[in-house]
C-alpha cells in the first residue's frame, strides 16, 4: 500500500501509513462544483430507476438541510453539479454523505463482509467557483459531459441533465454543445 509522505516536521507514526489529512474547501454560503464517482465506476446510473433513486435522495437531504442546485448531470459511473450553500454554512460533506447513504440503500439494499454498500467511491472532489466566469465554464463542463464521453451526440439529447432547464431559461441555445465549445476545451473535472 502508498502512502503520501508526512511533512517533514513530522514524526512517522504507524509506519507512515495512517488515514490520509484531506483538506475541504470550506467557504460558508459558497458555490462549489462537485465530482463524484461510483464504486469502481460501475453503471449504478444507467437507468431512470436508479436515477430516481438519487433524485429522490437530493430532495430529502434538501428537505433537511437546504441548498441550490445550479447545474447538474448525471452519467452511469459519475456526476458532476454545483451547488450553493445558505449563508453561514459551508458543511457539503454531510449532505454528500447522506445522499451516498440514501441512494446506497435503494440500490444495493444488503451490505458486504464490513457492513459497506459498495454504490459509491468514498470520497468526492470539490472546486469552489471563484467567479461568474469560473461557473460558466463549469456549467459548460457539466453540460457537455455526456457528450465528452459519447453517451449522447449533443448536450440537448441526454436526458439526465439541468441543460433543458438552462434551455427554458434563454442561457443555452438549443444547439449548444453540438461542437466541443472553446471555453471548456481542455478541462478535466474526472
Amino acid at each position: 500500500m502508498r502512502c503520501a509522505y508526512p511533512p517533514y516536521n513530522e514524526p512517522i507514526k504507524n509506519g507512515g501509513c495512517g488515514m490520509s489529512d484531506y483538506r475541504r474547501a470550506l467557504q460558508p454560503g459558497g458555490v462549489f462544483f462537485f465530482t463524484v464517482v461510483t464504486y469502481q465506476r460501475r453503471s449504478y446510473f444507467a437507468s431512470d430507476t436508479a436515477v430516481n433513486h438519487l433524485r429522490e435522495a437530493f430532495r430529502k437531504v434538501r428537505a433537511a438541510r437546504p441548498f441550490v442546485v445550479d447545474a447538474m448531470v448525471v452519467l452511469p459511473d459519475h456526476l458532476h453539479c454545483i451547488w450553493r450553500l445558505p449563508q453561514g454554512d459551508g458543511d457539503y460533506s454531510s449532505r454528500w454523505r447522506e445522499i451516498k447513504k440514501t441512494v446506497s440503500r435503494r440500490i444495493a439494499p444488503r451490505s458486504d463482509e464490513r457492513r459497506e454498500r459498495r454504490v459509491w467511491q468514498r470520497r468526492f472532489w470539490e472546486h469552489v467557483i471563484r467567479d461568474d466566469e469560473n461557473w460558466r465554464r463549469h456549467v459548460g463542463y457539466i453540460h457537455y459531459n455526456p457528450v465528452k464521453h459519447g453517451y449522447a451526440a449533443r448536450p440537448a439529447d441526454w436526458p439526465w441533465s439541468s441543460f433543458s432547464r438552462f434551455v427554458a431559461r434563454g442561457w443555452h441555445e438549443t444547439s449548444w454543445g453540438e461542437a466541443e465549445p472553446e471555453s471548456i476545451r481542455g478541462l478535466d473535472f474526472e
